[in-house]
């Protein structure tokens, strides 16, 4: 994570994290591997990190079900944001759970704003 990322979360007192944060984070690291911008011991190492923090509580974790896959779809069904279905889900989820989105991603911070979720741009 940047500076600006990791300040940003140590300024959340209870940071929130879903199931698909999970599977976009190993996708992440995929990638970095795939690409050869990390190799795949470093990025098993921070996978294993990111799970110890996980199953130690440092995020508290909320779900994205039905409810939350709905409000997505009627968000994508507007034609008028730029959110791509990823997207939409973790916006919906905050949501639903009344939690502000934290992003370094300008299009998902727009998108948030046309749909009226909280959302902090990290630069």
């Amino acid at each position: 994570m940047s500076v600006a990322a990791n300040a940003a979360v140590a300024s959340v007192s209870r940071p929130v994290i879903s199931p698909l944060v999970e599977a976009e984070f190993a996708s992440l690291l995929s990638l970095k591997v795939r690409t050869a911008a990390m190799n795949r011991a470093d990025a098993s190492t921070v996978l294993a990190q990111f799970r110890l923090h996980v199953s130690n509580g440092l995020y508290h974790f909320v779900e994205t079900g039905p409810t939350e896959f709905a409000l997505a779809r009627d968000w994508l069904a507007r034609f008028t944001t730029p959110l791509r279905t990823l997207d939409s889900l973790h916006l919906a989820t905050a949501f639903a759970h009344g939690e502000e989105m934290l992003t370094t991603d300008k299009l998902l911070a727009r998108g948030a704003r046309q749909v009226g979720v909280k959302c902090r741009l990290v630069r």
